[in-house]
């Protein structure tokens, strides 16, 4: 039987996740620049792995036998490193540096200079593979660690996701968990009409994936579906959440505009009382 949480835990899951999508639009508001509506989309995923699941800590960022984890949708950096300082690993007040001159939170992750990024990201395609390294290695040195990846699903549109799904099945990864945050939409639209990946969970599958699929919002599923993921033997899995672009923020939510947009001042004050109000 799959463990689940407890009323405590999913209580702050939510306030973690209530602010991760502060920091996001306070960050890129500051900026004037980013990509907001695929990271609060992730906002969810991320707060279940690194406040519920996920083996890491501050104290130990290099530790040989921490869990890792590869945001290959490197432009929803801003999630990453709300979350990151949200765990204690920068400070909050960093955030707001966010794309400025000598700042070290640049536009995508860069794993030199921020502490708890696993692998610099931003070219579509190249996270998967990365994780895959990470895992592949995880079995030749006899360690016990996983690794967590999440793709977007416009980045389905690049060959090398499939190239790295193959591998991630021929070695038998199954320390490998990666997620699709699978919004719908991309900068230009929606995917389906994009260049449609389509249908995704059917695709994985093909592909020698376990596949489970959940709603990407709902803590508990997140959850439970990590856990399935570690008892599967001999195959890497996939998590196919199905999400909503810019959640929590109404005005953003399932619009493409938001892809790449920064609010203004104005916008913001409103963005952030409109997500003071979400529940707990």
């Amino acid at each position: 039987m799959v463990k689940k949480l407890t009323p405590e835990q999913l209580e702050e899951l939510a306030r973690r996740a209530k602010s991760i999508r502060r920091n996001i639009v306070s960050m890129v508001t500051e900026a004037k620049s980013g990509h907001p509506g695929g990271s609060l989309s992730a906002a969810d995923i991320l707060a279940v792995l690194y406040f519920a699941e996920m083996n890491v800590s501050p104290a130990q960022a290099k530790d040989a036998d921490r869990d890792r984890f590869v945001l290959s949708k490197g432009h929803a950096a801003p999630v990453l490193y709300a979350t990151l300082a949200e765990k204690g690993y920068l400070p909050v007040a960093e955030l707001l540096t966010l794309r400025k001159v000598n700042s070290r939170l640049q536009g995508h992750p860069e794993m030199k200079a921020i502490p708890g990024v696993d692998m610099s990201t931003g070219s579509l395609g190249q996270g998967l593979s990365a994780a895959n390294g990470m895992a592949l290695a995880a079995k030749i040195d006899a360690r016990d660690y996983r690794v967590y990846a999440l793709l977007g699903d416009g980045e389905l549109e690049e060959g090398q996701i499939w190239e790295a799904a193959m591998f991630a099945a021929h070695y038998k990864l199954d320390n490998l968990t990666a997620f699709v945050d699978f919004n719908g939409l991309q900068i230009d639209g929606a995917v389906a009409e994009v260049m449609s990946p389509l249908p995704i969970p059917e695709k994985w599958q093909a592909f020698g994936w376990q596949v489970l699929v959940i709603d990407g919002h709902d803590h508990q599923a997140i959850y439970e579906a990590i856990q399935t993921a570690k008892t599967v033997k001999d195959k890497p899995t996939m998590i196919v959440a199905k999400t909503v672009k810019g959640k929590g923020v109404c005005k953003m939510e399932n619009v493409a505009d938001w892809h790449g947009k920064a609010p203004s001042r104005e916008e913001c004050e409103l963005f952030l009382a409109e997500l003071e109000g979400l529940e707990d």
